[in-house]
């Protein structure tokens, strides 16, 4: 009886352990790119990715800008939100209306997802600047000090954000409502290093 309980113990820790290293964030190898022809020129010489996972990410970042960008109802509360000269209409950005704003592509995050449908297939967010001089992803995870460089980030960088096309845009209460565009992230900027 005693031996019995010894091992159903062991097995119990056994699992607690599993179960504790599965909830372990995955963490991804990412770079950021101010745009796609910096992400080639890196793939040339070698880089993290290769000149058609650039064009991949970089396409699927762009997708994601028109569909899940924040909008606003006005280019003063862009501006508020990403900077001075960092916002233009959705018709021009989106082929939508003229009376809604969007911050415009900044660069983008790309990673190498190894739990995607294709294995190593990379995953890319558009990035933002934001109105303290930094950048955030469009998920507005976290906030970044710079859109170049290459880090280890966790794999939430490149959740998926609610798509806002089509929806009413942020008026400055809304906005104000939220603490601003980049704040329901990380509260201090994550690095990206060289």
């Amino acid at each position: 009886m005693r031996k019995r309980s010894r091992t159903v113990a062991l097995t119990i820790l056994g699992a607690a352990a599993f179960t504790v290293a599965g909830c372990r964030e995955e963490q991804v190898d990412a770079q950021a790119f101010p745009d796609l022809a910096s992400c080639q020129a890196a793939a040339a010489q070698g880089g993290l990715f290769t000149a058609a996972e650039c064009d991949q990410a970089f396409a699927e970042a762009a997708a994601l800008h028109v569909e899940a960008a924040p909008r606003y109802d006005s280019l003063e509360v862009c501006e508020e939100q990403h900077g001075a000269g960092n916002c233009g209409s959705e018709a021009q950005q989106a082929g939508g209306s003229g009376s809604i704003f969007m911050p415009l592509l900044a660069g983008y995050l790309i990673g190498s997802m190894l739990g995607r449908a294709t294995a190593g297939q990379a995953a890319a967010q558009p990035m933002y600047r934001n109105a303290q001089g930094g950048y955030t992803n469009a998920a507005r995870t976290t906030n970044f000090g710079s859109n170049t460089g290459r880090a280890t980030v966790g794999g939430q960088q490149f959740t998926r954000p609610a798509a806002t096309a089509g929806q009413a845009p942020m008026t400055r209460a809304t906005a104000a409502s939220r603490g601003g565009f980049g704040s329901t992230g990380s509260s201090a900027a994550r690095s990206i290093g060289g």
